[in-house]
């Protein structure tokens, strides 16, 4: 039942009806049909007492006529008479305006005048003093420097110990996969905020390893893409033949992925089919914010469950490649590339197409994604032609490199004189510090992509250029961690055997066994291109590039074992150690230099890898993972992101004033040898004298050291009064 209403009964309901609205207002009212026929009262209520009883409806500026003024032009000129005036004016909104005045000028007789005038001539004696003062205290110091605003920034970067706790900002945990899994390796997205990939890998021994061997068969091997938006549910995820223990993003396309295996064979994934559900992703950098889009199969996870997993699009040739568990892979910089030989020439191309990798086997090896040789179009359409076809899912990008992938080159670190060689765990390369400033080409490259043109790495079949210009006076040296505790300086760029005639590695430059564990983190610095941390077993190291006499900082030996390690992206002097009992030791050279600033617990169990990144100028986070697969996302606070005034230079200092330490104490191990030598040669005199001397010049030596004996028996019997002065002569006789 729908009654219209009069204007005395809206009014009493709360309604507002115009006597001239030509539509009228209906309103239907329904109870209980045990409520029927009860009689109904109305009564007045607070608005305030009940809730969303009415809405507020307040104030708020408008952000058209909220301008901040950023820039100002004002004009001044020199006038004799100035008068400010005042007047009442309708405000709207501040703009910049400007009035030009003639001044009232002298005639040249009253110039004159003026000038010689007596009361001119006192007021610039007067003065000249006071300007002269003046001028030479601007020349000596800066007045307008605030000192009291330098003081508090300097008391920033130290500041208090609960301003330098890392904070628990989100953690991620495959709930889906009950195994027991570790994360092997962490890498953020390049472009895209609050989008992280690890790998993770099953927590097994080789023995247990080959013992399960079939199980492990039935399960997959994933590279999870985590998100700030959704923490339970990965966002893609990257299949591979094995487990990875190690993975990269291409600097030059963050969509193609390179990745290395427990068993040695490297995999590449291509994902830009998928570029746009991951983009689309909403991750704002509070979790107060909606996702308000999300990927298709986040939206009908039962429907689409399959989108999730990417196949690989190319593995290497198991045959040729590595034996064993590849520890490290870095893609090589975009501004060089490298032959067999290990020669350096340029980059035509203008992308990475090269890789290099360590492994357990004692190799370090360099690979190419581009064919070995260029292809004809006829040759192309040949072999498409002839090849068999891939499932729709796996792109074609890599489709040449899939089980016949050699390496370019092999390295082998050898021992010298016996036959065994060093195990690298992990390298660092002299171009490395440069991928840390790549963001803004990689987004630059993406973009370009997006707006139409053709992806590079969509086109390899040319191959490899046989006319290249080499580039000469390049660093081909790179440092290796080794399974030994060993830090190698050691060069790519092979020699030829001169009775062989083959190519053979080079000999290392520098060979330091500093740590007492394997190495884990061999990393430069991303402000020092010549600085490198190595961290392993239970001690960290710091080195320079170029000086072959040891560390320039060398730890004491911590309560745990270190398990990870990098440098602050932000801070020169700080660096983070993961432990083996889920500590983590936040070292800050400026503060100590003998033992970590600060240690915080994370988890209950061994720290496997870390990785900081940063978002804005405000906001830095740290990855860490753990060996129960667990990945926990932490906020940098401020002291620890904000480097200090001259924190570079300071820094630099240090490490210069410790080379020159060094030089120190090798001058003085010099010396001392030198010193010792002649101490030496000085006792083999002494000895050569003493052989040389005749039987009689012996005698007569002994002869005057008993009489001299004598001499001091005699005293010391007249000073106890045993025997008397007038007895001397009879002592003597006897």
């Amino acid at each position: 039942m729908t009654p219209a209403l009069s204007q005395r009964e809206a009014k009493e309901m709360g309604l507002h009806m115009s006597p001239t609205s030509p539509t009228r207002i209906t309103y239907m009212i329904s109870r209980k049909r045990s409520e029927f026929g009860a009689p109904i009262k109305f009564s007045d209520q607070n608005a305030s007492n009940v809730k969303d009883a009415y809405i507020e409806c307040i104030a708020y500026p408008d952000r058209h006529f909220a301008l901040k003024q950023l820039e100002k032009d004002v004009g001044m000129q020199v006038v004799p008479k100035v008068k400010d005036t005042s007047t009442q004016t309708r405000w709207t909104y501040p703009k910049n305006a400007i009035t030009q005045y003639y001044p009232r000028e002298l005639s040249e007789e009253e110039k004159e005048t003026f000038g010689q005038s007596k009361p001119l001539s006192d007021f610039l004696n007067n003065t000249c003093i006071s300007v002269e003062i003046a001028l030479q205290q601007n020349e000596i110091m800066n007045t307008f420097i605030d000192d009291w605003k330098c003081l508090a920034e300097e008391e920033s970067s130290f500041g208090d110990k609960t301003d330098t706790h890392l904070k628990e900002y989100q953690s991620f945990t495959d709930l889906h996969n009950l195994t027991e899994k570790m994360v092997t390796s962490v890498s953020w997205h390049p472009t895209i905020y609050g989008l992280i990939a690890v790998s993770v890998a099953a927590r097994l021994s080789l023995e247990e390893r080959v013992h399960f061997s079939g199980k492990l068969l039935l399960q997959p091997s994933l590279i999870l893409f985590w998100s700030f938006s959704d923490p339970i549910h990965p966002q893609l995820m990257l299949e591979s033949p094995d487990d990875i223990f190690c993975f990269k993003f291409c600097p030059s396309d963050p969509n193609i992925i390179a990745g290395g295996c427990i068993n040695g064979q490297i995999v590449m994934w291509d994902i830009t089919a998928h570029a746009d559900r991951i983009e689309n992703i909403k991750t704002g950098g509070s979790r107060s914010k909606k996702v308000t889009l999300k990927p298709m199969f986040l939206l009908e996870p039962d429907s689409n469950k399959e989108a999730t997993y990417i196949r690989h699009c190319a593995v290497s040739s198991i045959e040729n490649g590595h034996k064993k568990v590849i520890t490290d892979i870095h893609w090589l910089s975009d501004t060089f590339e490298i032959n067999r030989s290990g020669t350096v020439f340029e980059n035509r191309n203008g992308i990475c197409c090269q890789l290099v990798t360590c492994s357990a086997d004692c190799t370090i090896c360099f690979w190419d994604i581009r064919p070995q040789k260029a292809l004809t179009p006829q040759l192309i359409e040949k072999k498409k032609e002839e090849h068999i076809e891939t499932p729709l899912d796996v792109p074609s990008t890599f489709l040449h490199l899939d089980l016949s992938w050699k390496p370019l080159t092999k390295i082998r670190l050898s021992k010298g004189e016996t036959s065994l060689d060093h195990c690298p765990t992990k390298i660092s390369l002299s171009e490395d510090n440069l991928l840390y400033k790549a963001q803004d080409k990689i987004l630059a490259q993406s973009k370009a992509v997006k707006a139409g043109e053709m992806n590079p790495y969509h086109n390899l079949e040319a191959g490899l250029a046989n006319h290249l210009k080499p580039i000469e006076d390049f660093c081909t040296k790179f440092f290796v961690g080794t399974e030994e505790g060993g830090v190698i300086y050691t060069d790519w760029k092979m020699e030829r055997d001169p009775e062989t005639g083959r190519l053979m590695t080079k000999k290392p430059v520098s060979l330091s066994t500093i740590h007492d564990g394997s190495v884990h983190t061999v990393q430069r610095s991303p402000f020092y291109k010549d600085i490198i941390l190595t961290i392993g077993g239970w001690n960290v190291a710091i080195w320079k590039e170029g000086v072959m006499t040891g560390p320039l900082l060398q730890s004491s030996c911590a309560p745990k074992r270190y398990t990870a390690g990098h440098w602050s992206l932000t801070r020169p002097g700080v660096f983070y150690i993961g432990r083996e009992d889920g500590y983590i030791d936040i070292w800050d050279l400026l503060e100590k230099t003998h033992e970590p600033a600060l240690s915080q617990n994370i988890c209950i169990t061994m720290i496997t890898y870390i990785k900081p990144w940063t978002f804005s100028a405000k906001q830095q986070f740290i990855a860490i993972a753990d060996y129960y697969g667990t990945l926990h996302i932490l906020e940098i606070p401020w002291t620890l992101s904000h480097p200090s005034t001259n924190e570079v230079s300071s820094m630099n200092y240090y490490f210069e004033r410790e080379v020159k330490h060094l030089e120190y104490v090798e001058e003085r191990k010099k010396i001392r040898e030198q010193e010792k030598k002649e101490m030496e040669l000085e006792l083999e005199k002494t000895k050569v004298k003493m052989y040389q001397k005749s039987k009689e010049q012996l005698e007569a030596e002994l002869k005057m050291d008993y009489e001299s004996y004598l001499e001091l028996e005699k005293n010391i019997l007249i000073n106890l009064g045993f025997i008397k002065v007038k007895e001397t002569m009879s002592f003597m006789d006897l």
